[in-house]
């Protein structure tokens, strides 16, 4: 039909064919303006590091001192936490009404041991002149002696000496009435 159509007119390129046009003209700019710059487009050489210090070896031993500090960290916390819940069942243990029973006793009779003690140590009329016990592992000795100073005053004292399981001694010496509280 040379360009004429049916009806004896000629045939004007419509919008369709307008596009199809366009686009091929945009593809062609696009793959010249590629290839150009892919000639001036420079490519370096991939690699593979590891993040991990574990696996890479860089930093490796500041991860392992971190990754150290956080178990010991946590085996701080387990420890104390157990020991934590230790003191909290003697603390319970404690507070039983047998075991202030038996603080009581034990506080009473130590109190009358005591009491006699003094007693024989300061005692005007029965008191002895030594004698010695022995307490929880330890030996205490007493003895009631006469001690002059130089001006030649003489004076009573108890000396007592407490002698412990290792064998190490104290000795601690009483003025007897010289003076009031």
């Amino acid at each position: 039909m040379n360009g004429r159509t049916r009806y004896g007119g000629y045939k004007h390129l419509g919008w369709d064919d307008r596009v199809s046009w366009i686009t091929i003209f945009c593809i062609l700019t696009v793959a010249i303006l590629a290839g150009l710059w892919s000639f001036s487009a420079l490519s370096d050489e991939l690699t593979h590091d590891f993040k991990n210090p574990s696996f890479s070896g860089i930093g490796a031993s500041a991860h392992y001192l971190t990754v150290e500090n956080q178990e010991k960290s946590r085996r701080d916390e387990i420890q104390d936490d157990i020991e934590s819940a230790l003191k909290a069942a003697e603390r319970e243990a404690d507070n039983t009404t047998l075991a202030k029973f038996i603080r009581n006793l034990e506080s009473r009779i130590y109190a009358q041991l005591s009491k006699q003690l003094v007693d024989n140590m300061f005692g005007n009329e029965e008191s002895s002149l030594m004698g010695s016990f022995a307490l929880e592992g330890n030996t205490i000795y007493y003895k009631r002696i006469n001690v002059c100073d130089i001006d030649g005053i003489c004076t009573d004292v108890i000396e007592m000496t407490i002698t412990d399981e290792e064998g190490s001694t104290t000795t601690i010496t009483i003025p007897i009435g010289t003076g009031g509280f």
